[in-house]
């Protein structure tokens, strides 16, 4: 798909069709919209924060394609045919929390929780690529995310708690919290 030109009239919208936390949408987006927009404005899910919009804080992260990505760096109409997962699809299917989000719950490993799913949706790429990563590894593999209640200790604390979680249970995560 082609990016609109810059002649695209103020309020037209392009069709796009993309897969939010495991339903296929077919939305009708503005093209300068960003994908955090689209997904907070257009879908109605408001856990994926905007902070800096600038791609630096990390509130707004998704993962996108299973990777983790920065929202408001992205066109809404970038994500066409894109299978997007949000914080909200984090839970399982009978509603109990992901093992990442469990384990982050035990820990108390967020204060006032804006940059939360940021952290959330990065802990489960990172753990994903990396079941047990040391204390550096998670520090780095966490640092695109901006925390300014923490101190971080306590969120690297929940990434150890999470991962003691998923070895206890035997079994590694997918994105959406589903056993593999």
């Amino acid at each position: 798909m082609s990016l609109p030109s810059a002649t695209t009239p103020a309020g037209e919208t392009l069709a796009i069709n993309v897969t939010v936390n495991g339903t296929l949408l077919s939305l009708n987006v503005e093209p300068r919209h960003s994908l955090a927009d689209v997904i907070r404005e257009d879908i109605s899910l408001t856990g994926t924060h905007l902070g800096c919009e600038h791609g630096v804080c990390g509130a707004c992260t998704i993962l996108l394609d299973g990777e983790p990505s920065r929202a408001c760096l992205m066109l809404g109409v970038q994500a066409d045919g894109a299978d997007v997962v949000t914080i909200e699809g984090l839970a399982n299917n009978d509603g109990t929390m992901h093992p990442v989000q469990q384990a982050m719950y035990e820990a108390m490993s967020f204060q006032c929780a804006f940059c939360t799913p940021g952290f959330l949706m990065s802990t489960i790429a990172l753990l994903r690529d990396n079941p047990s990563p040391s204390e550096v590894e998670i520090r780095e593999g966490l640092s695109g995310n901006l925390c300014r209640c923490t101190g971080y200790q306590s969120i690297v604390d929940g990434v150890e708690t999470a991962i003691r979680l998923i070895a206890s249970n035997s079994a590694g995560i997918d994105p959406v919290g589903e056993p593999t």
